[in-house]
């Protein structure tokens, strides 16, 4: 069996071709792709060569194993499709997948999510919302406390979302008026940069932008804490480390989806908070987000035009159907 699939070639370059499919074995599914989404955090960091070669793409995901950041290599952890055969569920069935760019893929029925009732361009923000939802499990109890988010990208408005949920008197910010009016739209409280002011105990810092992580620690109040769902990659973040920093006690924190922290073991898995985000999907605002869908073989203009940031691409998302 042949996929078509997308490949990322060198920075700021990817290109498609063809690949062999393996034989499907016991306990694996064929599954034929309807929509591929696009992260523009991690995926657009390899796209322009800014993370490290050597490091491993995902040993936690099934489709990325084995593989590193050097370049030729197949990136993408979003693929909503239709089961054909296998040992799983029955064809037709929608399933998500956390697999590269590619219209047809084999992968282990366990790694398949049922997708029930959910539009299926929709439900390839699915682990979007799982990252979001471990922002807001991160961020720890929130009732009636004041809260920043900084960065409206898709993370950054379902974190948002997310911690209003929880009680929090949230403000969403972002330089661009076109992401402040969607968030707007959406039920948010939104601000430019220069519209926020502390002292605030929490500040999520979303924007992938180190310099808004130097503002998050300035609205910062004793024993503020700054947690970053950010990955910069190769980017340098250069912070004001010196008297406040030190007197105020400050905390920054990381805060990651692949795995569940210590703190919260006792309570949370993966397989719960999977859970938790399916049941989930149809009661956040994803139809305002999934903003843009593109077909397949347009891919490397996509990728493109998101490098560029083009404000009005909120989320975009490849296309298999014919």
């Amino acid at each position: 069996m042949r996929a078509h699939a997308v490949s990322f070639l060198a920075p700021r370059r990817v290109g498609l071709g063809a690949l062999d499919l393996p034989d499907i074995g016991p306990g694996q599914t064929l599954v034929r792709t309807l929509y591929s989404g696009i992260s523009t955090g991690t995926e657009l960091l390899a796209y322009r060569g800014q993370i490290d070669p050597s490091l491993p793409l995902d040993e936690s995901l099934e489709g990325l194993q084995g593989g590193t950041f050097a370049y030729p290599f197949q990136y993408g952890y979003s693929c909503v499709g239709r089961v054909e055969e296998g040992d799983g569920p029955a064809p037709g069935t929608l399933v998500f997948a956390f697999r590269p760019h590619q219209d047809r893929f084999v992968a282990s029925t366990a790694e398949l999510v049922p997708i029930a009732d959910v539009d299926p361009r929709q439900a390839t923000l699915f682990p979007l919302v799982e990252t979001a939802f471990q922002v807001a499990l991160d961020a720890g109890a929130v009732l009636e406390e004041d809260v920043v988010v900084f960065g409206l990208g898709v993370v950054g408005l379902l974190t948002a979302v997310l911690l209003v949920r929880a009680g929090a008197r949230v403000t969403a910010v972002d330089p661009r008026p076109g992401r402040r009016a969607l968030a707007e739209s959406v039920g948010l409280r939104a601000a430019g940069p220069d519209e926020v002011e502390g002292p605030l105990s929490l500040v999520i810092e979303a924007s992938g932008n180190p310099d808004a992580l130097r503002q998050a620690l300035d609205l910062l109040g004793h024993e503020g804490h700054a947690l970053v769902a950010s990955w910069y990659g190769q980017k340098e973040a250069t912070l004001p480390l010196g008297g406040d920093f030190h007197r105020r006690r400050l905390v920054i924190r990381s805060t990651q989806v692949t795995t569940i922290p210590s703190h919260l073991g006792s309570r949370w898995t993966l397989e719960r908070r999977r859970s938790t985000v399916q049941s989930l999907l149809g009661e956040l605002p994803l139809a305002a987000l999934a903003t843009h869908t593109f077909p397949f073989e347009e891919a490397p203009a996509v990728f493109e035009a998101l490098d560029k940031g083009e404000e009005d691409i909120l989320h975009a998302a490849l296309s298999y159907e014919e």
